[in-house]
């Protein structure tokens, strides 16, 4: 590959803007779910599996649930995306993806789910 086409990659790929959303991490032996906003879903999922392998996720009751019945006994689901705004100066969605992310608490513990507490 020559350098041109390496230095329009580089610039392609920084110019690419990851998926922003909401994911949640559900046990399938309960009804209980852990939900996340993320600013790059795509990372951030793969992050949480990881973690939940290794037996670090920072959730330590969903850790706890996860080293004792197995990484395999919990699903991993996008809920929600959000739209980057047409404005492109704006650059920080911290507020609107924690706004979806309460949203989205708010409905599934309508539909009897429990959230995996933060600390023990």
């Amino acid at each position: 590959m020559d350098a041109n086409r390496k230095k329009e990659l580089k610039r392609q790929y920084k110019m690419t803007k990851p998926r922003m959303g909401v994911f949640v991490i559900r046990s399938r032996t309960s009804d209980k779910c852990h939900v996340q906003a993320a600013k790059d879903l795509r990372a951030d999922i793969n992050g949480a599996k990881m973690r939940l392998s290794g037996g670090f996720h920072p959730c330590l009751e969903l850790q706890k649930e996860a080293s004792e019945l197995g990484a395999d006994n919990f699903s991993i689901e996008i809920l929600d995306e959000l739209a980057y705004s047409p404005d492109e100066s704006k650059t920080d969605y911290t507020e609107e993806l924690e706004i979806l992310r309460s949203m989205w608490e708010e409905k599934l513990s309508k539909d009897n789910l429990v959230f995996y507490k933060k600390r023990l």
